[in-house]
């Protein structure tokens, strides 16, 4: 297999985005035409049974379903109410609501698998309070647009989903591998705020009554737990993450019917558009896994691996190689597809060299996360700025969103020399040393 014609292959996706070709049109053009290409009619034939075969599983199922959850949290006021107590608490901090987005974003995260749903959500409760109190608009959205890339790294994730689905690796591990950094990297971003942008913010005159703090943090109670019993009943071995994520659906619906907002124009609302979000997410890796099978069958993923060997590169080189891929590939793609796209070639490239399986999850999700904030095709800075209101410039969500890049980028330098940051829950979980 010459690797020319795997840098082919890759270089035909990519013209065709350029072109304005939907990215899963893309994809599978390439893996159709190129399984016909080298392989006939019959190629094409038994593509309908791996699909199938792929996406009739339990956790392709807990898509649409952490989906669910995160719409019902919006829609029924968990969200709202969620923010304000936050708010609350953190607003007298040097950065004052800047701590409320992140701190909202990394808990709207715990019962929501999707980093652009983070983002639309707490953006559209935060920005209106942002506006009225006279912050600017650089650290305000870039704060946003940060904060939701946590959605894909705190569990649970549809990202994590996705990549356990490809790599064959335990949903519930990734889940366990991604709560210690996606932690850290909250706090990475609020100690930013608190050093470089307390001056930028608008501290409340009078101090908040210390028993209307505590009586605000009712509010807290039904996200947190959300987060408890989906993640308890995975951690404790009662169910599978699709189970969790219905039962996560049931607790949130007694929840809002609790306080007298449930009704069947929401049900309906929040049923359309977890639909449609699922519905664009299938479908990516629907056609990712037509490509999947050309590329199996040409034997590219040896041929890359067998290539790459010849450098020598060993963990830390090749993972730094890997660093500058995604960058490069996050500028021109969206981080669902560059995803599913590379998953099938890398993971066993970097197996080849050592690299746990699991680790490397929490890696190429931290490198979807820079994808998301980096443009021109950062879809959560697009996100922010079609929330606003004031129609500012697209270069203040840039701008105010750079320094959590680099952030970001020294956050997985760290995780390459310190993997336990990653591993250590997971491995305490199942008692692995």
């Amino acid at each position: 297999m010459n690797i020319g014609v795997v840098g082919l292959g890759f270089l035909a996706m990519l013209s065709l985005m350029f072109l304005s070709f939907p990215v899963a049109v893309a994809i599978v053009g390439v893996g159709a035409f190129g399984g016909y290409l080298f392989f006939g009619t019959p190629m094409v034939d038994m593509m309908g049974g791996v699909i199938w075969t792929s996406l009739n599983s339990p956790s392709i199922l807990a898509i649409p379903l952490f989906m669910m959850l995160g719409e019902l949290m919006l829609r029924g006021g968990i969200a709202d109410r969620m923010y304000d107590a936050l708010a609350v608490w953190l607003n007298r901090l040097p950065g004052g609501l800047l701590h409320t987005n992140i701190a909202t974003c990394a808990l709207f995260s715990a019962t929501s698998g999707s980093s652009v749903a983070t983002a639309a959500t707490v953006g559209t409760i935060a920005l209106p309070a942002l506006e009225a109190r006279g912050y600017r608009p650089g650290p305000s959205l870039g704060s946003l647009a940060a904060g939701g890339t946590l959605g894909i790294l705190i569990p649970p994730s549809i990202n994590l989903l996705v990549y356990g689905s490809l790599a064959n690796v335990s949903v519930g591990q990734l889940f366990a591998a991604g709560l210690v950094p996606g932690i850290l990297l909250a706090s990475l971003f609020s100690v930013y705020i608190l050093l470089f942008q307390g001056h930028n913010s608008q501290v409340e005159s009078d101090p908040v009554p210390l028993r209307v703090k505590l009586a605000y943090l009712r509010f807290l109670f039904p996200p947190l737990l959300i987060f408890g019993i989906v993640m308890g009943s995975i951690y404790g071995g009662y169910a599978t993450p699709t189970e969790s994520a219905a039962i996560g659906v049931v607790v949130a619906l007694l929840i809002i019917a609790a306080n007298r907002r449930l009704s069947l124009q929401l049900l309906i609302n929040c049923s359309m558009q977890a639909a449609r979000t699922t519905g664009m997410t299938v479908i990516v890796l629907a056609c990712a896994l037509l490509l999947n099978v050309t590329i199996s069958m040409l034997g590219a993923t040896q041929a890359v691996t067998q290539w790459v060997a010849t450098f020598d590169l060993g963990q830390v080189g090749l993972i730094c190689v890997l660093i500058i891929f995604y960058l490069l590939l996050g500028m021109f793609m969206d981080a669902m597809s560059m995803l599913v796209l590379t998953v099938p070639i890398t993971v066993p490239l970097v197996a080849s060299v050592g690299v746990d399986p699991i680790w490397f999850g929490i890696f190429i999700v931290l490198m979807c996360e820079l994808a998301l904030i980096t443009p021109p095709v950062g879809m959560n800075l697009f996100v922010v700025q079609g929330i606003r209101t004031d129609g500012g410039n697209f270069s203040d969500v840039i701008n105010g969103a750079f320094p959590y890049v680099l952030i970001m980028i020294a956050f997985t330098i760290l995780l390459l020399f310190v993997p336990q940051i990653a591993l250590w829950l997971p491995q305490a979980l199942t008692g692995n040393p």
